[in-house]
């Protein structure tokens, strides 16, 4: 045995440093002063005094790791004590990680080196934290280590696969990257990286350098992030971390200020991150519940903005996640044991009432939308799909992951079974704000994140602030022709400035259907996929639709058929052969305005009645010039006669997630929407049903009314179904409402062509009074139009058949006596 003096000296060096640090602290936070190198009072001392679980009887403290004679010289400094392991480790990968992309330029590819190996030498679990190589001038010695594994190697803690253990195994793709090379290029290439060069608190030592977040060799190492030595503040659990585990004051940025940012922050620059509302104080102020602290080994009532990036990610997280989400496994058990990737699940962390991670949550009035009861619905968008196929950073575009930019085959094009969606293919959690609109100052925070749609507030299309900083496609038109679809994709992306543009054509997101039509359109696929392929979607077969449309091409909205336009047309869709009609496209306001003014609808005999709409569209000024959002129709179910979820704005959320309904529909949409008991359907969640549906409606002038004078007439829809007893919707309006060749989205089966799968001018519905159903756009159709009138000046004329193969009967007889009556449609 060695005299003692070789191991009292390292005893009362330790001791001086420690008074030396207390003494030199910087006098900076309290949570930087505070980090002291005190290895005695930290859970790696293993020694009889350890205050841990984990320790043994040898009295000596930094023999566990080092050694000041006959280290293992295999091993970087200092005068490690170990053994090295032998384990081939799989490291941390993802599409968006350019450092790994150079990996495979080295002989390393990927496998830890430097300090880390030190690190895993105890954290892979792959040898006993007892098993040292000299002792006392003994070799390869065992110490007897309680608290440990059977094999006396690193203690599961929660579970070995879960995201609350230290014991890392060999799998590290759940694990920070480690061991690659992180310079000025590198930041470059990713565009939300700090420059080391420019970033005095990142970088290699250097004779009297010393930064606080260290480089060793330019190289990312465990050592970068964590000091072994280093004891917690006495009032958070600062896991070994050189700088702030938490947010001291909100972020501000632009530079990394270690006094009061997170340690992350002090890398990672990600463009909008301080203007969030997941960072924002004034927003994010929900605190976390006792227990689920108490598992993150957060501070009891840490509020989501101090928790910062450690609210969604973990450097050290369950297995089976990607991009370091924290539980984001659709494991079931809490907290999760390993499972396969389930992005939405970190997110439902909050975003849910049953989850129980912040006090208040899931409660009514809580500003945490619980986005996980809508996925849970009946129809839903196909967000726990597995394997996943999500993944950024594949677009074509640079720097794609900053943006979240996946590629359009990942989509669907050219493969439609990779078609999907994550949260993250419409929300950037980087950029949200919770404002009306997307380019407010985040710090005045509006009462939510979404479009105001309270009566009397005009209503548009502009994207709102939950959108912010995500990115869509905004289509580029060759033709007006309906069924001639899009030329080009321009890609809508980056971090919007307060007060930038809101038109369409800017560079960033502005619309919400911008959003939508980047998987809803040809960028998305080659051709419309199946209804019914993923978990969750509308079967096949329902409203007689097989194939999902392309609402880029529906929703187009030529400017030569805004208002009322005339067209000639040529064909014997018309009687009489050519002819110039008062014939239009038509679309629901998604991407531009109608120009259907009030005005332009009534005709000769005074301006169509607002009150035929519900609020809040039923503004005189606003009818024609508004826009809508998609939301608007596709969402959860709510109430008859209103587009506002269950629960008001902080009840259940306005996105498209999932809903009861059949296309995901705030209401129903079958072949007896109009017919009584469908008040609650999505047509009349805009338009009034006791207007549109009822005798009720006479004298309410509308667009379908004659200029006859006669208040029975100054609402056709209303004359109708006081003749025949009710209404149905596609008795005469095309059933996928996004967009459509004829004006007032009517049906003309004296014209059915390509969107049927029929030559141009095709008659059905020849000789029969069956209704014609032909998916997506005609279901239960009976309407046959000879000319189109004008708005105001519609009359029984307009009806009837042109003739072979129909009946060529028009007006009254047509729809009372002929062969093709709708006297009594089913």
């Amino acid at each position: 045995m060695p005299p003692r003096f070789l191991v009292m000296p390292l005893k009362l060096i330790q001791a001086a440093l420690i008074v030396a640090l207390c003494v030199a602290a910087p006098p900076f936070g309290a949570a930087v002063a505070e980090r002291l190198s005190d290895v005695a009072n930290t859970k790696h001392n293993l020694s009889v005094t350890g205050p841990g679980q984990v320790r043994s009887k040898e009295d000596q403290i930094c023999v566990f790791c080092h050694t000041p004679h006959a280290a293992n010289e295999a091993a970087p400094p200092p005068l490690w004590n170990r053994h090295l392991s032998g384990a081939t480790y799989k490291p941390y990968s993802s599409s968006s990680f350019d450092a790994g992309k150079r990996w495979f330029e080295t002989a390393g590819s990927g496998q830890p080196g430097g300090s880390s190996r030190l690190c895993l030498s105890c954290h892979d679990g792959t040898i006993a934290l007892g098993s040292i190589l000299v002792l006392r001038g003994n070799q390869n010695v065992d110490i007897q280590v309680t608290g440990t594994a059977p094999n006396g190697t690193m203690p599961a803690g929660e579970g070995a696969t879960t995201g609350f253990t230290r014991r890392l195994g060999t799998d590290l793709t759940n694990d920070h990257p480690i061991s690659f090379t992180y310079d000025d290029r590198l930041a470059n290439e990713d565009g939300e990286l700090r420059r080391p060069s420019s970033t005095p608190e990142l970088g290699s030592h250097k004779p009297g350098l010393h930064p606080p977040l260290p480089l060793t060799d330019k190289k990312m190492e465990c050592t970068s992030c964590h000091d072994p030595h280093i004891r917690d503040t006495g009032t958070e659990n600062i896991k070994f971390l050189r700088l702030n585990r938490f947010q001291e004051t909100p972020a501000a940025g632009p530079f990394f200020d270690k006094r009061r940012d997170q340690l992350c922050l002090g890398c990672h620059d990600k463009e909008g991150w301080v203007d969030s509302a997941h960072a924002n104080s004034l927003v994010a102020n929900e605190t976390y519940t006792a227990n689920a602290a108490n598992l993150r080994e957060f501070p009891v009532g840490l509020p989501v903005w101090r928790a910062g990036c450690l609210n969604c990610h973990d450097t050290h997280t369950v297995q089976g996640s990607r991009r370091l989400l924290r539980e984001a496994t659709d494991s079931v058990t809490t907290p999760k044991q390993g499972g396969q990737s389930a992005m939405e699940e970190g997110c439902y962390q909050c975003h849910s009432s049953t989850e129980h991670v912040l006090n208040g949550q899931g409660a009514s009035g809580s500003s945490v939308p619980d986005i996980k009861r809508d996925f849970q619905s009946l129809r839903r968008m196909p967000i726990d799909e597995r394997p996943e196929v999500h993944d950024i950073g594949t677009g074509s575009e640079p720097q794609a992951g900053k943006d979240l930019i996946e590629s359009r085959r990942l989509l669907g094009r050219g493969n439609d079974r990779n078609r999907h969606v994550e949260c993250t293919d419409c929300h950037h959690p980087h950029r949200v704000i919770r404002n009306r609109i997307f380019n407010a100052p985040p710090t005045v925070p509006d009462l939510v994140g979404t479009r105001d749609r309270s009566p009397g507030v005009p209503q548009t299309n502009i994207a709102s602030g939950v959108l912010r900083g995500g990115w869509g496609v905004e289509p580029v038109y060759g033709s007006p022709k309906f069924m001639d679809p899009p030329v080009v994709f321009n890609v809508k992306r980056g971090n919007p400035p307060v007060g930038g543009s809101t038109e369409a054509s800017a560079p960033w997101l502005t619309r919400e259907y911008q959003v939508c039509l980047k998987c809803h359109s040809t960028y998305g696929y080659t051709r419309p996929p199946e209804l019914g392929q993923s978990r969750g979607g509308t079967p096949p077969g329902t409203n007689g639709v097989r194939r999902y449309t392309d609402q880029a091409m529906e929703f187009q909205a030529p400017l030569a058929d805004r208002g009322e336009p005339t067209k000639f047309i040529s064909g014997s869709g018309v009687s009489g052969g050519d002819k110039t009609v008062s014939e239009h496209r038509s679309w629901h306001p998604v991407m531009e305005a109608t120009g259907r003014t009030l005005a332009i609808r009534g005709g000769p005999r005074g301006p169509a009645n607002p009150n035929l709409w519900l609020p809040p569209w039923n503004q005189p000024d606003q009818v024609g010039v508004q826009t809508m959002y998609c939301s608007d129709c596709h969402g959860s179910e709510t109430a008859p006669g209103t587009i506002v979820p269950q629960g008001g704005e902080n009840g259940r959320s306005w996105g498209p997630h999932g809903s009861n309904n059949n296309f995901i529909l705030k209401g129903g949409l079958t072949a007896r929407t109009g017919a009584p008991g469908t008040e609650g359907d999505i047509c009349f969640k805009c338009h009034d049903y006791k207007k549109y549906a009822t005798e009720e409606g006479k004298g309410f002038r509308s667009g379908f009314s004659s200029d006859s004078g006669s208040d029975d007439k100054a609402n056709l829809h209303a004359f109708h179904a006081d003749k025949i007893g009710r209404m149905q919707c596609t008795w005469c309006h095309v059933a996928v409402p996004h967009g459509w060749k004829n004006k007032a989205f009517l049906v003309n089966l004296n014209d059915v062509g390509p969107e049927a799968g029929l030559p141009p001018g095709t008659q059905v519905r020849n000789n029969t009074t069956a209704p014609y159903t032909n998916g997506p756009y005609y279901l239960g159709a009976v309407l046959k139009v000879v000319s189109f009138a004008r708005s105001g000046t519609w009359d029984d004329k307009n009806c009837g058949s042109v003739g072979p193969p129909g009946n060529g009967e028009t007006g009254k007889n047509w729809m009372k006596d002929s062969s093709e009556n709708c006297a009594n449609p089913p």
